[in-house]
């Protein structure tokens, strides 16, 4: 039987075409351009990277300290949809403002305001998904919504790419080539968001009251002290803490770990966008198996496929290495975040989803604290960036192990 969406369904995959657009220029020509901008200012290979990485873990740390409280508050009768509004309109515009820079800590100082304004949107994006659909759709619609996603983005990328590479040929110069890029990126995202803003009904929420910051507090620790007694929540989440923190490292450093070891930049473009191609179909196929073995079986295959890409990450020194390397993480990228956000959906309270997603994305679904900073100091003190890289491994395997443990309590406690 074909599985046909709803209007709303289908509005609200579609913001994931757009903010995925985002997410394929901060991990391909982003890092490319602050590359530009380092070499001009004299910085070195290894502290580029490093700084990259860190401007990662403070995107994270800044949606990690919001998120729960915003989450909070939007669980208020009509709010979700405000605060969603408020940080994407954020990050759409650090991203034009983006291609004006030239100073590279000032190029760093905006990436991070436009990228915790996209991470924060996807709190209550994400929360929505309980308001858009039903329980036993959730699997489906999250699966489709990254499927869609990754072939929406090249669209813009692809544009953007011809800009990028073509634009000396068209007498543009590096910094007006960026400028275009980076503004069709931010049109398709803002543009993609118009039907679900349109469209979007909060269909569980918290009564308004007079205070609503004070008691979105009170709420929220509230929540804190119940997620301690709700085990299977609690370990769900340490789990994917560390699992999710691996998978959006890789995808967060792969393009900048490319260019510190001298990789050609047009050959990195052209495999993570390969990437992109590979994970449509697997996203839909891996869905549907999920629906024959169980979606927390396949999660578990996901986890292990990237325990073995991050050791295989180690020893990639050539560009056949990377297009190796981006072909394997496109088969399992989309599937891990897709089926992670629903299993998390339909083990919480749906009235309660902005709070519970709001602690969901300090895990990590922005961006990667723990795996980039441990990337970021591994390769300088050791100065070998593959060290670095290897050591992500660790997280793939504290991850499943916590997993594993969660599912069980889950089946105990249904």
């Amino acid at each position: 039987m074909n599985f046909k969406m709803t209007r709303l369904e289908k509005k609200w995959v579609l913001y994931d075409v757009g903010n995925s657009a985002f997410t394929m220029l901060v991990s391909t020509i982003f890092p490319i351009y602050f590359n530009y901008l380092a070499e001009n200012a004299g910085i070195s290979d290894v502290n580029y990277l490093a700084y990259w990485g860190y401007a990662s873990s403070i995107c994270t740390l800044l949606v990690a300290l919001m998120g729960p409280t915003l989450g909070a508050v939007a669980d208020t009768k009509d709010f979700k949809k405000r605060i969603f509004k408020v940080v994407l309109f954020i990050g759409v515009a650090g991203c034009v403002i983006l291609g004006f820079l030239s100073s590279w800590i000032w190029f760093l100082g905006v990436f991070i305001l436009a990228k915790t304004g996209y991470s924060a949107s996807l709190i209550f994006y994400d929360a929505m998904l309980t308001d858009v659909t039903e329980p036993e759709r959730m699997d489906t619609v999250s699966s489709q919504g990254f499927a869609w996603g990754y072939i929406g983005s090249c669209i813009p990328f692809v544009a953007s790419l011809g800009v990028v590479l073509g634009g000396g040929s068209l007498g543009l110069s590096m910094q007006s080539s960026m400028s275009i890029a980076f503004f069709i990126t931010a049109a398709w995202w803002l543009a993609s968001a118009v039907p679900l803003l349109i469209s979007f009904k909060q269909k569980y929420y918290i009564e308004s009251t007079e205070h609503v910051i004070l008691n979105s507090f009170c709420r929220l620790g509230k929540t804190f002290a119940d997620i301690k007694q709700e085990k299977h929540i609690f370990l769900f989440l340490l789990a994917f803490f560390f699992y999710i923190d691996g998978v959006y490292t890789i995808i967060d450093m792969a393009t900048a770990y490319g260019q510190a070891l001298g990789l050609d930049s047009t050959g990195l473009l052209l495999a993570l966008l390969l990437t992109q191609i590979v994970a449509f179909p697997s996203v839909l196929l891996l869905n549907r198996l999920a629906k024959k073995i169980g979606s927390t079986k396949i999660l578990t295959i996901c986890i292990l496929a990237y325990l073995f890409i991050a050791l295989y990450a180690y020893g990639l020194d050539t560009q056949r290495d990377f297009w190796i390397l981006a072909v394997m993480v496109g088969l399992f990228q989309g599937t891990v975040q897709a089926l992670s956000r629903s299993y998390f959906g339909k083990i919480i309270p749906v009235e309660k989803s902005g709070e519970y997603f709001g602690l969901y994305d300090i895990c990590g679904k922005g961006a990667a604290i723990l795996g980039t900073t441990l990337v970021s100091i591994m390769s300088q003190l050791t100065g070998r960036m593959n060290v670095g890289v290897a050591a992500i491994s660790v997280l793939f395997v504290i991850g499943l192990l916590l997993f594993r443990k969660a599912v069980k309590l889950n089946e105990e406690h249904s």
